[in-house]
This record gives structure tokens, C-alpha cells and sequence, in this order.
């Protein structure tokens, strides 16, 4: 029997047609109330592609959205965007949407089967941990020692494209990301969920991700980068730790670029 995470028909749900129109639906926040740019597109490869990213924004993450806003305006809807996604976000009467619309349970075969299937897959490698880092660590790439995406690009035969954003992580303060919180009313157990972040936004001020507070407008920059071919660069059996500490790398480079950009918080 397959387990919940690996259903087989996780890639087949996308609706191409309800993304289009879901798409239209929130490019004006995406245009208007954040600003967004994603430069690099040009350069991306045909075919299956592993997206790795940096992950910003705590509860209002709007990576995902950025990056497949421009990316279906430049290529169209011939080619999914898949984001692997932890399986709390199917949970509830919107689970069907966001599947529908590209984001599967995230497990190595539902990264494989995509990928092979020519689909474009975007990966968080540091998940809640990334999105939820401390305002003081914001232009940080880390990944919180997750090397699991490098894997995934070498057997599916796929380039990984490196992508960095900045911006998302300024739409409100984030002080902790509550590891300690979270073990205290036992979240690891329950959900899974190994942290319960600590912010301070607007309008509510503090907040252990409860009461909700709503995303400044702030500008969001995406860059997506030359894609790594894995075996080209590395042989035919690479260290994975290498490949991890070369990517890593890479985008790190390339958010102090941006960072070095942008003049104010917020407004970019």
C-alpha cells in the first residue's frame, strides 16, 4: 500500500486551466502590493528542473507565487511548476486547490515522477526552518544541513537551477523561530513541526504565528541562476555534500549581490 506521500496520481491533479486562472487572480498582489521582479529567466532549461531555493516570509511565503507568476507569463502552461509541500498544506477544504494548482506532497517519488515527466519542481530544502530564520539572519542561505535535493536532481537526470529572493523576509520581524516553543506544548509530536516562530508584526505585534499578522509591502526580487549540471561537474558519482556546499554557495553569492542593491527595508 502506498503511504499518504507518495500517492501516485500527486503529479496528475495539476489543472492547467485553474492555474491560468489563479494566476490572473493573484498577480496583482503579486505586481502591485510586493513589486516583484524575477530576473534570470532566460537562462532556464528545457525540460525537467530541480528549483532549489532560499524560502522567505513565515506564514505569508510568496516565493512559489513570484517565481510562477513570471515564469508561466514567459513559458506558458505547456510545462508544470510543482512546489513540494509539507502535507499540513493539503489539510482542509483548500488541500484540493493547491494541488490542483501544482503543489505536491513532498517525497522523493512524487519529486522523481514529476521531474521525469518534464516538469518543473521547486524545493525548499530548509522548509519551515529557512522561511522562519530571525530577521538577523535574513540574507543567510541555510538549509539547516539538508542535502536530500541534490539526490533528487541525480536520479531524475536533471540540472539543478539555484534561485535566491530577497525581500519576503522583511514583511514583518522575526525574532525566534521557537524551537524550544514548540517541543514545550509538543508540536514535534503532534504535527511534526519542530518550531513555533516568533514575530512581530502589524497589526497585533507579537506572535507565536497566532494571532495572524498581515504582510507588509514589501518588494520581493527573485533571481533565478545558471542552471549546475551535477554529473557534468561533478563526475558520474559525486559527493553529495560537495554538490550541497557548491549550490549553497552559489546563492549565497548571489543574495549579497542583492542584498548590496537594495537601499531600505520594505521598500527595496
Amino acid at each position: 500500500m502506498n503511504a499518504p506521500d507518495t500517492e501516485p496520481s500527486a503529479i496528475t491533479k495539476w489543472d492547467p486551466a485553474l492555474t491560468e486562472q489563479l494566476m490572473g487572480l493573484i498577480r496583482p498582489v503579486i505586481k502591485g502590493w510586493h513589486r516583484a521582479e524575477v530576473r534570470g529567466l532566460d537562462q532556464f532549461p528545457a525540460g525537467g528542473a530541480l528549483v532549489v531555493a532560499n524560502h522567505s516570509g513565515g506564514l505569508f511565503a510568496m516565493d512559489v507565487p513570484v517565481f510562477a507568476t513570471d515564469f508561466y507569463a514567459k513559458f506558458g502552461y505547456d510545462r508544470p511548476v510543482y512546489t513540494l509541500s509539507h502535507d499540513i498544506l493539503f489539510a482542509g477544504p483548500t488541500g484540493d486547490l493547491f494541488k490542483r494548482t501544482g503543489f505536491i506532497p513532498a517525497s522523493h517519488e512524487n519529486a522523481d515522477k514529476a521531474l521525469r515527466a518534464g516538469g518543473v519542481v521547486v524545493v525548499f530544502p530548509g522548509g519551515d526552518y529557512d522561511v522562519y530564520r530571525p530577521t538577523a539572519s535574513e540574507n543567510t542561505i541555510d538549509f539547516g544541513g539538508r542535502t536530500g535535493y541534490v539526490r533528487a536532481a541525480l536520479n531524475a537526470g536533471v540540472p539543478i537551477v539555484p534561485s535566491v529572493s530577497i525581500g519576503g523576509q522583511e514583511n514583518q520581524l522575526f525574532l525566534s523561530r521557537g524551537e524550544w516553543l514548540a517541543k514545550a506544548v509538543r508540536l514535534d509530536k503532534l504535527l511534526r513541526v519542530k518550531i513555533l516562530p516568533i514575530s512581530f508584526g502589524f497589526p497585533f505585534g507579537f506572535s507565536a504565528v497566532l494571532p495572524v499578522n498581515l504582510p507588509l509591502p514589501t518588494k520581493i526580487v527573485t533571481q533565478v541562476l545558471t542552471p549546475i549540471d551535477i554529473t557534468a561537474e561533478f563526475g558520474e558519482d559525486p559527493n553529495v555534500d560537495e554538490v550541497d556546499a557548491h549550490v549553497r554557495q552559489v546563492m549565497q553569492r548571489a543574495l549579497d549581490e542583492l542584498a548590496a542593491e537594495r537601499r531600505l527595508p520594505v521598500i527595496g
